[in-house]
């Protein structure tokens, strides 16, 4: 009898030890960040500005002090898009060329899809179009001259014109008052090509699925200082020369971020 008893009581301590054994362990709590290996969405929408105001083509400006200007065309070349990480490392897109038009809505939003996850600090990225694409033929893409890249490409003088704005103001020296200021020219010491740099106000971190949105300012003010840019004596650049130039080192500070979103 106390045998019976006892190889119960040692039946029911198996049958305790297995349930525990095989019962599912809790799924182990992480946390620190995105999944590394997914990937996500970055867009970008660029919004141009005259200072504090909205740039449209019905009202008129003052820059650079006196200059009183009404702007038909702006256009620039984005390319070589750059995305830095907290670690370093960078992640730039593939085949980047872009072209802003102020009266093409649709060139002023963009994405990068599959952008690896992770925690970003900064965005560069080109005004113009760099050495290798300006002298490889006829191109395809953004930088088709008959497409995307329309108007913005000199096929007198091989090149792409990096940047564009014209218009016209009362103190133009010309004699309709009109002036066009087309930015070219990718090597020597009058290179129009910049590099922008953008800091985020804060590490973005980009989850696997999400969407960051960098929305960019351009504000076209920049264009005529601090290097001063008389429309009295230039009112129509369309060669590459130190006046392009100094335009060029303008148009290098004429970025800046507006409050960024994570989706």
């Amino acid at each position: 009898m106390i045998y019976t008893k006892f190889k119960t009581a040692a039946l029911f301590a198996m049958l305790a030890i297995s349930v525990v054994a095989c019962k599912k362990k809790d799924d182990p709590i992480t946390t620190g960040g995105p999944d590394p290996s997914g990937s996500g969405t970055v867009g970008f929408e660029f919004n141009n500005y005259v200072g504090d105001k909205e740039l449209d083509s019905t009202t008129s400006f003052t820059v650079a002090g006196s200059q009183t200007i009404t702007v038909t065309k702006f256009n620039y070349f984005i390319s070589n898009i750059r995305l830095k990480k907290s670690d370093g490392t960078e992640y730039a897109e593939s085949e980047s060329y872009h072209v802003v038009k102020q009266t093409d809505g649709a060139s002023k939003h963009f994405h990068l899809k599959n952008v690896p996850a992770g925690s970003y600090t900064s965005v560069s990225f080109m005004i113009g179009v760099d050495s290798a694409r300006n002298t490889s033929g006829a191109q395809t893409g953004g930088l088709d001259p008959y497409g995307a890249a329309k108007d913005m490409y000199w096929d007198w003088n091989t090149g792409y014109i990096m940047a564009k704005l014209e218009g016209s103001s009362p103190q133009a020296g010309s004699a309709d008052h009109k002036f066009m200021h087309h930015i070219g020219g990718f090597k020597g010491a009058n290179s129009a090509v910049r590099t922008v740099t953008l800091n985020f106000p804060f590490t973005a971190v980009l989850a696997s699925g999400k969407e960051l949105s960098i929305p960019v300012k351009a504000n076209l003010a920049k264009w005529f200082e601090p290097n001063n840019v008389s429309l009295a004596t230039n009112p129509d650049i369309m060669t590459v020369s130190t006046v392009s130039k100094s335009i060029a080192d303008n148009y290098a500070n004429m970025f800046s971020l507006l409050p960024m979103v994570i989706e």
